[in-house]
């Protein structure tokens, strides 16, 4: 679902020509709106680490790009926002699944957005990773 500031277009335009590295990962954008996303990470071996779990750097990624869809969502296509600050807890090992991100601003003000996001294993309750960050957002 797109919202009123950001349409499915012009994610689709910025995360093609400016964030190309999503599809790196093959991130799946399932819902955005004003200050909101819900983001998959696929289930893929090149994510896993000793000890059958998905990647730390994997699970970064996957909040990092959920902030910016978030932040785009809250204040429509600048593809020059970024990341300031992200601080990342790890609280359990995760399923070797594929990965749901859900992610909130908690404050956007006209410099800064500041977002949680909660990292789950598909089909599972308990969150495996708990995620801060600030974002910058360039002066319009």
């Amino acid at each position: 679902m797109p919202s009123d500031k950001l349409t499915q277009a012009q994610l689709d335009h910025i995360l093609t020509t400016d964030a190309p590295f999503s599809a790196h990962y093959g991130f799946v954008v399932e819902v955005f709106d004003i200050g909101t996303a819900r983001i998959r990470l696929p289930y893929d071996t090149r994510h896993t680490r000793p000890g059958g779990t998905i990647s730390g750097p994997a699970m970064f990624a996957l909040a990092d790009f959920g902030m910016y869809v978030a932040v785009m969502g809250a204040i429509g296509p600048v593809a020059l926002a970024v990341t300031t600050n992200m601080t990342i807890d790890f609280l359990r090992k995760p399923a070797e699944r594929d990965l749901i991100a859900d992610v909130s601003l908690i404050k956007l003000g006209k410099r800064l957005a500041v977002g949680r996001v909660e990292i789950r294993a598909e089909g599972e309750d308990d969150i495996c990773a708990h995620v801060t960050g600030t974002y910058s957002i360039p002066p319009r």
